[in-house]
C-alpha cells in the first residue's frame, strides 16, 4: 500500500492540479488540496505569538452544570470540560486550522500515515505528551478511547467511530484505524480527519468507574489548564497547567494565553448581561441582536471601557429556525408545514424584534458557498438528474425558498393568500374560524416548544399570524432540564433549535438528517427526517473527492432540505458581535471561521 508523501504532494504542485488528498510530511492533513501551512512553520496567522501571557479571563455563560463528563448525554457540563468551543481539559490527536476549510495539524499525534484512497490513518504519539497527572499518553490510550466512545459516548461518537472495521496498536506511540467502504464500495475520505479530532481519555483514570454516569470527579487530562475550584452549577475555575507538554507545539504558540480562566453561571442571559455590564465578567459574546442594539447604553460602554466589536467572518452560519416534529400529525404532511411557514413575517419581526440588523437565512448553510443558487445549475444539478422519479420535477424548475415578507401587510397578505389556496387544494377545510385537518373534524392545533424566554416573542408573533389561517398555535416555555428532556425524546410539536455546519460539512450530517438518526434519543435530527434520497446525498459528501464535488453534493442536501418544509428558518448576520472591557485584545488577523477566544490576551 503506497503512501502518499512529500514527493506525490509536489508533482501534483508541477502538474498543475490539487492532489484529491494531500499530507505535508506526514504532519498535517487537509480534506481538499494541500494544508495551508508547511513542515515546520512557527504560528498560526490569526494569532499572535508575542502574545503576553498572564492575568485572568472571566467568562459568564446562562444556564448550570452537574457533570464533568462531556461524552455522554447524561448531565450538563461546564464550558472548559466540553470538547467544543473553549477545549481546555481534554485534546484530540490533531488540532484544527480555523483559516482552512478543513486542514488538522500534529498535536498530541505528531505524524500521520495515510493512503491515498483513505482506506486507514496511523498514528505516531508525540513522545512528549503526557497527562496532567505526568502519566505518558501511548496508544493504549487511543484504543481505549476509541473503544469505549464507540461503545459507550455520545451518538455521534457511536455513528463515526462504527465506520472504523479494525483498529490495531503498532507499538506503544502508534496506532493504526482501517475503515469499513460505504455500501457502494466507496471510502468516506472525511474518516482520517475524523479520527483526528478524537479526544483522547486517560484509560488509567477510568478504571474502575461507570463511563455511562455523571461525575463531579476532577479529570485527568492533557489540555494547557487543570480544573483549580468548582462550585457545582454556579462557576468553575481553570489554572494553567505549569507542566503543560504541549506550549511549544506550532499550533499552541499565541493561543491560551490567560493564567486564570474563571466561569460564572447565570439563571439566565438578561442576568448575565447585568452581570457584564457590572464589570463581573469580561468578555461576552452576544447573540440577540435587541440586547446588542439596546441592552449596552451604559456609561462604560460611552467612555470606552467597554468595547463593541462587529467582526466579520465568513464561516458557514449555525441554521436555525421553528422545527416541525414529522414524526406526529400534522406535521407528516409537507403541504402543511409549506402553508404554516408561509404565515412567518419575517421581515416585520426583523425590523421590530432585531432592529433590522438580521438576513434572513434562505439555506441549510447560510453565509457560504455551499448554500444551493436559486435553481440547480451545473454538478449540482446534475447529481440531483441522477435520482430520477426519486425527487419531484419541480426541483429543477421553481425555487424552494419561501416568499419571504417585506414587512407591509400587502407582502403578508398575499403569502396568507398563497398558504390557504395551497390548504384548500391539499383538503383542509377553514370552518368557523378554525381550520380542519382533510376529512377528519380535528382542529389544526399544537404547541410550541421553548426553553428561551428571547424566543417568545418570535414565537407569539408566528402565532397571531397562523391564526389568520385559522391555527391555533400555543407557546409553551419550560425550564432548561425539562427542555432538554423532552427535546432528547422528541417530545414536542414543535420546538426551536439550530444546527452548526463548517464550510466543510461531512459526517455530522446523518446526526443532523439522516434516517438512522430520526429515532435515535439525543440524536439531532429533531425534525424526524427520512428520505432516501438525503440519506444518499449525506454519504456522498464525506465521500467527495474534491472540493468542487462537495461543494455541488452539499447545495443538493440543501435544496433537498429546503423543499420539504422541515424548518421556518430564522436569521444571520454574518458577524460576531463582542463587547469586552477594554484591555482584552485580540489579532489584527481574523480566521475565515471568525472569532478565536484562545488567541486573545489581556494587557
Amino acid at each position: 500500500m503506497r503512501t502518499l508523501r512529500r514527493v506525490s504532494f509536489l508533482c501534483a504542485l508541477i502538474a498543475g492540479s490539487a492532489a484529491p488528498f494531500t499530507v505535508n510530511a506526514d504532519t498535517a492533513i487537509a480534506m481538499h488540496g494541500a494544508p495551508k501551512y508547511a513542515v515546520g512553520f512557527d504560528h498560526f496567522d490569526y494569532v499572535n505569538p508575542d502574545a503576553p501571557k498572564g492575568g485572568t479571563l472571566r467568562l459568564g455563560v446562562a444556564g448550570s452544570f452537574d457533570s464533568l463528563n462531556p461524552f455522554v448525554i447524561r448531565g450538563q457540563t461546564p464550558l472548559g470540560v466540553n470538547t467544543g468551543t473553549l477545549s481546555l481539559i481534554y485534546e484530540p490527536l490533531m488540532a484544527r486550522s480555523w483559516d482552512e476549510p478543513f486542514t488538522l495539524y500534529g498535536l498530541i499525534a505528531e505524524s500521520v500515515d495515510v493512503p491515498e484512497d483513505r482506506s486507514s490513518i496511523t498514528f505516531h504519539l508525540n513522545p512528549k505528551a503526557h497527562w496532567s497527572d505526568g502519566q505518558p499518553i501511548t496508544a493504549d490510550d487511543v484504543l481505549f478511547s476509541f473503544t469505549t466512545l464507540r461503545d459507550k459516548g455520545r451518538p455521534n461518537h457511536r455513528s463515526y467511530y462504527k465506520r472504523v472495521n479494525s483498529a490495531e496498536k503498532i507499538d506503544a506511540m502508534a496506532v493504526r484505524f482501517v475503515f469499513r467502504p460505504n455500501s457502494d464500495g466507496s471510502l468516506d475520505q472525511e474518516m482520517p480527519l475524523i479520527m483526528g479530532l478524537m479526544p483522547i481519555l486517560p484509560q488509567h483514570d477510568w478504571v474502575g468507574r461507570d463511563f455511562n454516569q455523571t461525575t463531579l470527579r476532577v479529570p485527568v487530562g492533557s489540555g494547557p489548564y487543570k480544573i483549580a475550584k468548582m462550585e457545582t452549577g454556579r462557576s468553575i475555575t481553570y489554572d494553567r497547567d505549569t507542566n503543560y507538554w504541549g506550549r511549544d507545539l506550532p499550533v499552541m504558540r499565541g493561543v491560551y494565553n490567560f493564567d486564570t480562566i474563571k466561569i460564572d453561571y447565570y439563571r439566565d442571559d438578561g442576568i448575565a448581561l447585568q452581570a457584564f455590564k457590572a464589570g463581573q465578567f469580561d468578555w461576552r459574546r452576544e447573540i440577540d441582536a435587541t440586547k446588542w442594539a439596546t441592552g449596552y447604553d451604559v456609561p462604560a460602554l460611552k467612555e470606552g471601557r467597554i468595547v463593541h466589536e462587529q467582526l466579520t467572518h465568513h464561516r458557514t452560519e449555525p441554521i436555525a429556525g421553528f422545527i416541525f416534529n414529522t414524526r406526529r400529525a400534522p406535521f407528516d404532511n409537507s403541504v402543511l408545514r409549506e402553508a404554516l411557514s408561509m404565515a412567518f413575517d419575517s421581515e416585520w419581526i426583523n425590523r421590530n424584534l432585531f432592529h433590522g440588523q438580521y438576513h434572513r437565512s434562505e439555506s441549510f448553510f447560510p453565509n457560504s458557498e455551499l448554500a444551493s443558487p436559486f435553481l440547480p445549475e451545473g454538478r449540482e444539478k446534475e447529481i440531483l438528474a441522477s435520482y430520477g422519479d426519486k425527487i419531484s420535477p419541480s426541483i429543477f424548475m421553481q425555487s424552494v425558498r419561501l416568499t419571504a415578507t417585506d414587512g407591509t401587510e400587502d407582502s403578508l397578505r398575499q403569502n396568507l393568500l398563497k398558504a390557504s389556496m395551497l390548504l384548500h387544494d391539499a383538503g383542509y377545510v377553514l370552518k368557523d374560524g378554525k381550520l380542519y385537518a382533510p376529512l377528519t373534524d380535528h382542529p389544526v392545533r399544537f404547541e410550541i416548544l421553548l426553553s428561551d424566554p428571547t424566543e417568545e416573542k418570535i414565537a407569539l408573533a408566528w402565532s397571531r399570524v397562523l391564526k389568520q389561517l385559522g391555527v391555533d398555535a400555543r407557546v409553551h416555555t419550560v425550564d432548561s432540564a425539562q427542555y432538554q428532556s423532552r427535546l432528547a425524546g422528541f417530545d414536542y410539536d414543535i420546538t426551536t433549535g439550530k444546527w452548526v455546519n463548517s464550510l466543510s460539512p461531512g459526517n455530522e450530517q446523518a446526526n443532523y438528517w439522516g434516517s438512522m438518526s430520526a429515532d435515535q434519543k439525543g440524536s439531532r435530527n429533531y425534525a424526524g427526517i427520512r428520505d432516501v434520497v438525503i440519506d444518499d446525498l449525506i454519504t456522498k459528501i464525506p465521500s467527495a473527492k474534491n472540493r468542487d464535488e462537495l461543494v455541488a453534493t452539499t447545495r443538493a442536501l440543501d435544496r433537498l432540505l429546503l423543499a420539504g418544509h422541515y424548518v421556518v428558518p430564522f436569521y444571520y448576520r454574518g458577524v460576531d458581535l463582542i463587547a469586552s472591557w477594554k484591555d482584552f485584545h485580540h489579532p489584527d488577523t481574523m480566521p475565515i471561521y471568525g472569532t478565536v477566544l484562545e488567541s486573545w490576551w489581556r494587557q
